[in-house]
């Protein structure tokens, strides 16, 4: 069950089991159901068969699946499942750094390993904290629908900016940023929540990106075209600077 504790020597179970649908999504995929069986029933089945396989792709979508998360203060996670399409360094969003009123400080401005990881529309699109922390500030952007994968995007694009900061000072910042199917960005936190690493935070619906902060003197502990799992992958540890190189085969 959720909150058992695992370890790297073959202790500790998880149960094999169907992923829960997240609510966002059952309303969705249960109208897109009962229109099927409102069609079967008048033997439309040229309406009602795509609308069934309409119900199981949004099922599909909306999957929440359990996540096994590293308990180590030094590790940052990663955010959301998907592919890392680019590595930079960059300063922050000034979002994340101009004083908000609230009294608390946000990023510094200057610059740090900016990690971008892309979502199809096949994986799984909760997003989750790459720490443990309270949530400094939650900003949300209107702008664009451009394809996700775009640089530009970070800038254009529709977004939403959350900071967490962990109880030593630790900073990081995650921005969800609309793609050019997705519509909709839904943050489950608010400023002033403490979440524990790993606790879902948001989704953003039909094909997304995020965008990680890591702090300053941090660096990437994975590389472009690497494939990553939300709450599970280890993006980064605090402080740490590794030099990875991978061969694609």
């Amino acid at each position: 069950m959720a909150g058992d504790l695992q370890d790297n020597r073959g202790r500790g179970d998880i149960p094999s089991s169907i992923p829960r649908i997240h609510p966002e999504g059952r309303k969705f995929g249960l109208a897109a159901l009962g229109l099927s069986l409102v069609f079967a029933w008048f033997a439309w089945e040229t309406l009602a068969w795509p609308l069934a396989f309409l119900s199981l792709l949004i099922f599909a979508f909306f999957r929440d699946p359990e996540r096994v998360v590293p308990q180590d203060d030094r590790f940052i996670v990663a955010p959301a499942d998907g592919k890392v399409i680019q590595i930079v360094e960059v300063e922050p969003p000034h979002e994340m750094v101009i004083p908000d009123g609230s009294g608390t400080e946000g990023l510094t401005a200057t610059p740090v390993t900016r990690i971008s990881i892309y979502l199809s529309l096949f994986d799984v699109h909760i997003n989750r904290t790459p720490i443990g922390g309270v949530v400094r500030r939650l900003v949300y952007i209107p702008g664009k629908f451009l394809n996700a994968e775009l640089d530009k995007a970070s800038d254009d694009n529709e977004r939403q900016h959350i900071v967490i900061e962990r109880s030593d000072g630790v900073k990081v910042g995650i921005t969800q940023i609309a793609g050019i199917i997705s519509r909709r960005i839904i943050a489950f936190v608010k400023p002033g929540d403490t979440l524990g690493v790993g606790q879902r935070v948001g989704m953003i619906r039909f094909g997304s990106r995020v965008d990680v902060y890591l702090p300053a003197g941090t660096g990437a502990y994975v590389m472009v075209g690497q494939k990553v799992v939300a709450g599970e992958t280890v993006l980064a540890a605090v402080g740490s600077q590794p030099l990875l190189e991978g061969v694609s085969q």
